[in-house]
């Protein structure tokens, strides 16, 4: 049996769906916020590459801010968060303010979607990694 949570105070919260749909406004606003940090990261990563003339196996360091940023994209664009789905939490409320997910059932889909979010996740982040791996040389 799926437990519904309606999110509390604000009309634009949406309900606990298992596997679709674990956190409200104010939690989507912290991963919007994790993707744009990945996202400089990642970019500044680039460029201190290119301006230092790393080789192109230095420039496979690019993958870890490419996967904070794709972790963080994808968990405000999709309104589920990776930690939460594996850890079988939900939260439309206050920031901190977790409640676990009841059902067993319910749980295991969660996890199924947060395993299948870390890879899509991973292969934004190879492709853009793979993308600056085969950029041309500023020597």
């Amino acid at each position: 049996m799926t437990e519904n949570f309606l999110g509390e105070g604000s009309p634009d919260e949406v309900e606990y769906i298992p596997g679709v749909c674990n956190i409200g406004v104010r939690e989507i606003r912290r991963r919007q916020l994790v993707g744009g940090i990945g996202l400089f990261l990642t970019i500044t990563t680039v460029f201190g590459f290119y301006h230092q003339h790393a080789s192109q196996l230095a420039r496979l360091g690019t993958f870890l801010p490419a996967l904070v940023m794709s972790i963080g994209y994808l968990q405000g664009r999709k309104k589920f968060c990776l930690a939460f789905g594996l850890s079988g939490l939900f939260n439309f409320g206050s920031l901190g303010n977790t409640k676990r997910v009841i059902s067993e059932a319910d749980r295991k889909i969660d996890r199924d979607a947060a395993i299948k979010l870390f890879f899509q996740a991973a292969l934004i982040a190879a492709a853009v990694t793979a993308f600056v791996f085969l950029l041309p040389s500023s020597k």
